[in-house]
């Protein structure tokens, strides 16, 4: 079964609880977050007092993307603020196996996100361990860039080596998907959708939502 999650990061931040509310009335099934430290990326965004300010107004899964450098620091910050799912990036930590095995400690699911340009065997040996692993399809930072292309045939390759290694492991993918590619990303093994931009363009939040799940 496919997932949308769509990425906050472009809801209108004047109004973010309601946004969110949305995203759970109209049939989301996940909230991304995306967490950038203005290090790792050349962007800042929100952080662990956002998250608690609308953990309270939603049940849908919180899938916290981390995009700081060493993450490992702050991940049980992180779940204790409400995160359901933490991804940190493998170019941001040294010790990457042990970071994974703390987080399930922790009791959240876990997962890597690769950047375009990382080959998806970086991580062949930490599948059997992953919940999910994330094909970043633009160089991570900012919304509304178009998508990598050549980023489809990583998510085939991880799609193999989730067929050989760990038959349940969720393939997300982010960045430059809307309803003129979501079927063909889905085609290539792709599991969870994450949207930004397509999901709140113009404020359509239910609209985007339907013709997104629709294109399925």
């Amino acid at each position: 079964m496919i997932k949308l999650a769509p990425s906050i990061l472009s809801a209108d931040f004047s109004k973010l609880g309601e946004d969110v509310k949305a995203l759970e009335k109209y049939g989301a099934d996940w909230v991304h977050i995306d967490v950038m430290d203005g290090m790792f990326v050349p962007n800042i965004s929100f952080g662990i007092p956002v998250i608690k300010s609308i953990r309270n107004i939603t049940s849908l899964t919180f899938d916290v993307h981390l995009m700081i450098e060493e993450p490992a620091r702050f991940v049980e910050d992180f779940v204790k603020a409400g995160a359901d799912m933490i991804t940190i990036h493998y170019e941001t930590d040294r010790h990457i196996d042990r970071t994974v095995n703390y987080i399930k400690s922790l009791g959240a699911k876990v997962g890597i996100a690769l950047n375009p340009a990382t080959p998806v065997e970086s991580i062949k040996y930490l599948i059997p361990n992953l919940d999910m692993v994330l094909i970043m399809t633009v160089n991570p930072g900012f919304g509304g860039q178009k998508y990598i292309n050549y980023c489809s045939e990583k998510i085939k390759e991880l799609k193999e080596l989730s067929n050989k290694f760990n038959k349940n492991l969720l393939i997300e993918v982010d960045g430059g998907i809307g309803k003129d590619n979501i079927k063909s990303v889905v085609e290539c093994g792709a599991n969870v959708i994450v949207a930004g931009s397509a999901v709140f363009k113009d404020g359509k939040i239910e609209e985007n939502i339907k013709i997104l799940k629709g294109d399925r």
